[in-house]
């Protein structure tokens, strides 16, 4: 039987009640209670692309930092977001590189860009890992996974305590999915026990992280970035993996949430390898601090199978919307829009402006939504191929060329917060609000 990550956590903090407490499972809290009517407060956001899997099974680093030109010009770059009048920025530290081993870390690099964005008053929603470990720690088949990133998330949140937002690992699904069973990133495995691995071992490291942010910031503020899949099947009998694959894109938000899986689902993870203490370890509860559901939504997110096996892109059958709005009614979390974009530069406008219609509708439903995002300021490299071969194709996705010149969504995007700057999370959201001395008094929901 493999090693579970359960014991790594044992031994490293002690056993205690870890159903429950503070050294496993989640701290039981509802995840609920931002303030919600102080105008402006809506979080209009880019991100800066930090992507960092490795390929050619582990031989070669792809570092989207470096690819993307940003750590020469990461002064520009964040000076770029201060000029586009935005105050958010989804940023993501190299994790593979600052980790240099257990309690070793690297700050040279962030301490710079740190301080930067805190001078320019943007507001980061920092992203602790993006698509891949260290070298050292291997791959997400490693047990020891947990507690390591627990520890550096720890550092991070002790290093810069004036950082409220997190998005401790992005994508939990689409990383396992891409590592584990399609084999193409990282450990390049092709089977559904490793998938289940990788799933596991993420979700329990973004819980223990997140407990371990919250002990510096109790306040703190989880934007869990997870794609928004689906998959339409064009044939009249259905096949049963496509099926069970739509139920597993909530895998890792229902591990994560303590959401107990239907029963199909209950029986896969126990056919490939999730005990029943570890399924009882992730639902004991949920992760501290204020718990937002990001959603990133690309066209390609959205397929359409047709009957002779044909897959196409299926962009805005049901969009942003439709698909967040089901995630929204199983988890019943603020929301935030926390990726899109296309990659023709000449579509791009009109894709901003699709989605912004998607934010409005979800407003109209009474969805809490907490901000949205153009992902990413700079444009892109070999996304087309998802980072599989290293070709060096630039993707012209993002608010700005590789030259740093404006390419047209900066416009359009300029005049969406010029008309929509202003407005708060809840629409109206300031009569929830009552000026009182010395302080304003904020009912939260």
């Amino acid at each position: 039987m493999a090693k579970s990550f359960l014991t790594e956590i044992k031994q490293h903090f002690g056993s205690g009640n870890y159903e429950g407490d503070e050294h496993g499972g989640a701290s039981g809290t509802s995840g609920q209670g931002l303030p919600t009517g102080t105008p402006g407060n809506f979080m209009f956001a880019t991100g800066i692309e930090c992507s960092y899997p490795t390929i050619e099974h582990g031989k070669v680093r792809r570092d989207l930092l470096e690819e993307c030109g940003h750590y020469k010009h990461w002064k520009k770059d964040l000076q770029l977001v201060q000029d586009m009048g935005l105050k958010v920025l989804r940023y993501g530290l190299p994790y593979y590189s600052i980790h240099k081993g257990p309690g070793e870390y690297d700050w040279d690099f962030a301490d710079k860009v740190m301080a930067e964005i805190q001078r320019l008053e943007i507001t980061p929603i920092l992203d602790l890992m993006h698509f891949g470990v260290p070298d050292w720690l291997g791959n997400f088949q490693n047990p020891e996974l947990p507690v390591h990133f627990a520890e550096y998330c720890g550092a991070v949140a002790e290093r810069y305590p004036w950082v409220r937002y997190y998005t401790p690992i992005n994508e939990i699904y689409v990383t396992a999915k891409l590592s584990a069973k399609d084999g193409i990133w990282n450990e390049q495995l092709r089977s559904d026990e490793a998938f289940v691995t990788a799933i596991k071992h993420m979700v329990a490291a973004s819980i223990m992280g997140n407990q371990q942010i919250a002990k510096h910031r109790p306040d703190c503020v989880i934007v869990q970035s997870e794609s928004a899949e689906y998959t339409h099947e064009l044939r009249t009998e259905r096949t049963p993996h496509i099926q069970l694959e739509n139920k597993l894109r909530f895998l890792a938000l229902d591990l994560l949430y303590a959401h107990h899986p239907d029963g199909e689902v209950f029986s896969y993870l126990r056919k490939n390898g999730l005990t029943q203490e570890e399924y009882d370890w992730f639902m004991a509860g949920e992760p501290p601090g204020y718990q937002i559901m990001g959603n990133d939504y690309y066209g390609r997110n959205e397929r359409m199978i047709l009957p002779d096996g044909e897959v196409l892109v299926a962009s805005d059958v049901m969009g942003w919307f439709n698909i967040t709005h089901d995630y929204y009614l199983r988890y019943r979390k603020p929301v935030m829009h926390t990726e899109t974009n296309v990659f023709d530069a000449n579509e791009a406008p009109t894709w901003l402006w699709k989605q912004w219609v998607n934010i409005l509708q979800m407003r109209k439903a009474g969805v809490p939504v907490l901000g949205f995002t153009w992902y990413s300021l700079i444009d892109q490299v070999d996304w087309n191929r998802g980072l599989e071969v290293k070709e060096g194709t630039v993707n012209a996705c993002g608010l700005f060329d590789m030259d740093r010149n404006p390419r047209p969504v900066a416009a359009a995007y300029r005049k969406l917060l010029q008309e929509y700057g202003q407005i708060a999370i809840i629409p109206h959201g300031e009569l929830f609000e009552q000026t009182t001395r010395p302080a304003t008094l904020k009912v939260e929901i």
